[in-house]
């Protein structure tokens, strides 16, 4: 199994590009099943994740090819409606392709997808709302059997009890094609709910709303293919600023989205840090301590602090003067990556879903290993910032979502390799 090997201390300085987004690209790759042509992504990362949606879609019938950030996908012919198990479980998101299957054959079967060990996701909403379209749904041996009996789904008025993003994605998946009109209410506002919905209108959808909470789809006979380029990945953004800013930095990072990283930027600037944003760019000086955030850190559904970034700040925090404060109110188990941030040195006390960090002067390099994507990704921004040197493992979970992180930090000056 490989490892991430890193000698902390240094500060990383200098100019790098952000990736595409892990969290567009997943459902839009989805989405492509709904069209009747081919359709060719661009700027879309070079993640395991995005291999597992490759095979996914394969297996499907699609023809998917990926090289040089271009995902070329054409769902001409889709000859199969269940996705193996094996494959559901490769990643957390998975459960997407359910939505975009129903929508384009009007059945599928799929399992309790895999993924990054947060606690409980449970799909109770993906299935109430399919239900409420006309789906007849059962399970079997661990299996959820999924099937339109008039061969297509109708339009619904859906009501959400949490502003679940894999619920609305399922729901506007199913609903472009289904005939009528859908509205969601209490829709999730993520910006890459508005990037699916972006894809989706190129391809002929008819969406308003995205971005709010109240989505209305009036469902199409067909969809047709197209060239779209998908969204900058925030949560990447997020955690290269949080590397920057806890070895003291200065780092300018282009091809942003500045306006959908203001939640936490405006958190992040709490902490002393300059950061000025200009066109497509944000630049960020830091200096030799961070200060902690004096208000609680409470992540919540966008525009509130993303629960993505949580880690990755507070692996910024444990070396900052005074005592922050996080609140979790996305994940029961998302605060796995601090037994590794303790180990290396951090003050961090955890209770239920309070998070107490009162910063040392120093973090000291460990053996440790990463349980998700984000926490891992916090491991090696604490490396980072750490004396001596740190073996990272279980470095599968950072690939999911983190294009080469060894070769991006290496750019900034950071000294880290992959063995």
């Amino acid at each position: 199994m490989q490892k991430l090997i890193v000698n902390g201390g240094k500060t990383l300085r200098g100019e790098l590009s952000l990736q595409g987004c892990k969290n567009s690209a997943l459902p839009i790759m989805a989405a492509s099943l709904l069209c009747g042509e081919e359709c060719v992504l661009n700027n879309c990362p070079e993640l395991t994740d995005i291999y597992s949606a490759s095979r996914i879609l394969n297996g499907l019938g699609s023809r998917c090819r990926f090289s040089d950030n271009t995902a070329v996908i054409d769902s001409q012919n889709i000859s199969k409606t269940e996705i193996p198990e094996n494959l559901m479980r490769e990643m957390r998101s998975s459960i997407i392709f359910m939505g975009a299957i129903l929508g384009r054959t009007g059945e599928c079967t799929v399992s309790i997808p895999g993924g990054c060990e947060l606690g409980p996701r449970p799909i109770d909403m993906h299935l109430a709302a399919m239900k409420k379209m006309g789906v007849d749904i059962r399970e079997s041996y661990g299996k959820i059997i999924c099937r339109v009996p008039f061969g297509k789904a109708h339009g619904a008025k859906i009501s959400l009890p949490f502003p679940s993003v894999g619920a609305t994605e399922n729901i506007i998946l199913c609903a472009v094609t289904a005939d009528g009109e859908t509205v969601i209410n209490n829709a999730a506002r993520e910006p890459e709910i508005c990037d699916l919905c972006g894809f989706l209108r190129a391809c002929g959808a008819e969406i308003s709303g995205d971005g709010e909470s109240r989505i209305v789809i009036k469902g199409q006979n067909r969809l047709h293919g197209c060239v779209y380029a998908i969204m900058p990945d925030r949560i990447a953004c997020a955690t290269y600023l949080s590397m920057v800013a806890a070895t003291g930095g200065e780092i300018v990072l282009k091809n942003v989205c500045v306006a959908e990283t203001e939640p936490f930027v405006s958190v992040l600037e709490q902490t002393g840090c300059s950061i000025y944003t200009y066109d497509d760019r944000i630049y960020l000086r830091s200096g030799s301590r961070l200060k902690a955030v004096k208000d609680r850190i409470r992540t919540m559904p966008h525009p509130g602090f993303p629960t993505d970034a949580q880690a990755v700040l507070m692996s910024a925090l444990v070396t900052a003067n005074g005592t922050s404060v996080f609140e979790e109110n996305i994940f029961d188990c998302r605060y796995r990556h601090t037994d590794a941030l303790v180990k290396m040195g951090a003050d961090i006390q955890v209770l239920g879903k309070i998070a107490v960090i009162k910063g040392v002067p120093q973090l000291h390099g460990a053996n440790v290993e990463a349980t998700d994507l984000r926490g891992g990704a916090a491991m090696v921004s604490a490396a980072l910032s750490a004396e001596g040197t740190a073996e990272i493992s279980g470095i599968s979970h950072i690939d999911r979502g983190y294009e080469k992180i060894e070769e991006a930090v290496r750019h900034l000056g950071g000294d880290i390799r992959r063995v």
